[in-house]
């Protein structure tokens, strides 16, 4: 298994670091063992303001991962707003020299902006011609949250994937998995809905549509679209088998709670067949892998 989605260093609001958690590169290794998870990406936050407490730059994350080169993978985060805080930007050479540092991806973009805002088009235009995939965040608003924004039924996400149609996006988060139904309740948009699946939503018409986007199926938001209708789950998997990825968003926080809800949730597709084994196969390790170069 690949899991395309974790984190590492230091996580917590406060500035006491008795009272911060931190997730060493050997104890995510170990859980990775203990789980079946042959390697992992690891993604830095703290590069955008959104991510101030997570205290992990992308230097610090490729410092991590080249203690486990062969087991973790380093991504890049670069904000859209860096440089001149313009859509003009050129995030090309720091690209490419995260590139020959080892970042095989971007993200994860926690930027508040509109998924259509320029300069967020700007970056992920730039993202693709340098061949990186990016994992984003998704958030119900701008403001009081971290992610890009957008409104109900994700037209502005739609008017992203139709501007870098070359970028491969890695979509997460709440107001992206809460469409994966037709109803999606204002009040419960961006955090887990408890409503049944009532027939496929504009996250699956998006996945159908453009072959630029990619589920990342981390977290409690990504696990709770999969098991709040659980046949409707299984099927959202087998349809659209190519284009998700296993994930987690392991931190240390999760690892503390034991609430990384993927891992059994996988084993129990595997163990009673409630996919086929080529669907299993594909989410778990070959979408990665491929869009990885592994």
């Amino acid at each position: 298994m690949i899991d395309f989605h974790t984190h590492l260093g230091r996580h917590g609001k406060s500035n006491d670091v008795e009272r911060t958690y931190g997730l060493e590169a050997p104890e995510l290794v170990c859980k990775m063992d203990e789980w079946g998870i042959e390697k992992s990406v690891v993604l830095p936050l703290c590069d955008s303001p959104e991510g101030w407490y997570y205290r992990s730059t992308t230097d610090d994350v490729i410092a991590y991962c080249n203690r486990f080169p062969d087991r973790l993978i380093p991504f890049v985060q670069l904000d859209p707003r860096w440089g001149d805080n313009s859509p003009e930007t050129d995030f090309s050479g720091a690209l490419e020299e995260y590139k020959q540092r080892g970042c095989r991806g971007a993200g994860e973009v926690i930027a508040n902006l509109s998924f259509d805002d320029p300069r967020v088009i700007n970056y992920m235009q730039h993202c693709g011609r340098a061949g990186l995939p990016v994992v984003i965040h998704a958030a119900h608003r701008i403001g009081g949250a971290y992610g890009l924004a957008d409104d109900a039924g994700l037209p502005r996400l739609e008017r992203l994937l139709q501007a870098a149609p070359d970028t491969v996006i890695c979509a997460h988060g709440p107001a992206f998995w809460s469409e994966i139904s037709s109803n999606v309740p204002e009040e419960t948009r961006g955090g887990y809905p408890t409503e049944p699946v009532e027939g496929p939503g504009r996250a699956c018409e998006l996945l159908e549509t453009y072959p630029n986007l990619y589920g990342d199926l981390s977290a409690g938001s990504g696990a709770n679209a999969l098991k709040r209708s659980p046949e409707f789950g299984w099927e959202f998997l087998e349809r659209f088998q190519d284009r998700l990825l296993f994930a987690t968003d392991t931190m240390r926080r999760t690892m503390l709670r034991g609430d990384v809800p993927q891992i059994d949730y996988f084993a129990d597709l595997r163990e009673n067949g409630r996919i086929s084994e080529s669907a299993y196969a594909k989410i778990a390790h070959d979408n990665a892998a491929r869009l990885l170069g592994l």
